[in-house]
């Protein structure tokens, strides 16, 4: 199997689209949160590869919970996801330490780019 990954997003539909297209990559997704408190637990419990990271979750954003998880795992690779117009958030997120961004609706093979390139 490949690299270990963590899917996070609140939406569990998006979590399913995200990981299917992972998988028939040869990625492994290692776990599943639906907010960045989640986030950060499953993060130290499994120290994943690499997280993909929803930016607009309840309890705990995804730009807090990548801030959280830098602070205590600096070379944590994290790509954010977002929906169409948060550039100004996704800023935010490249600047407090994510690797790139996927926008939402996932298009297969951008979200392999992004992770291939992040990985390597």
């Amino acid at each position: 199997m490949g690299k270990r990954i963590l899917v996070v997003d609140d939406a569990a539909f998006m979590r399913m689209m995200i990981k299917d297209i992972l998988t028939k990559n040869n990625y492994e997704v290692v776990g599943e949160a639906a907010d960045g408190a989640q986030a950060i637990e499953k993060y130290n419990e499994l120290k994943p590869d690499l997280v993909t990271m929803d930016i607009t979750m309840p309890e705990m954003d995804g730009i807090a919970a990548l801030k959280a998880i830098k602070s205590t795992h600096p070379t944590a690779t994290i790509i954010m996801c977002s929906a169409m117009g948060q550039q100004a958030m996704v800023i935010d997120a490249i600047q407090a330490g994510a690797k790139d961004f996927i926008v939402k609706p996932f298009q297969a093979d951008r979200v392999i780019e992004a992770i291939d390139k992040a990985l390597s």
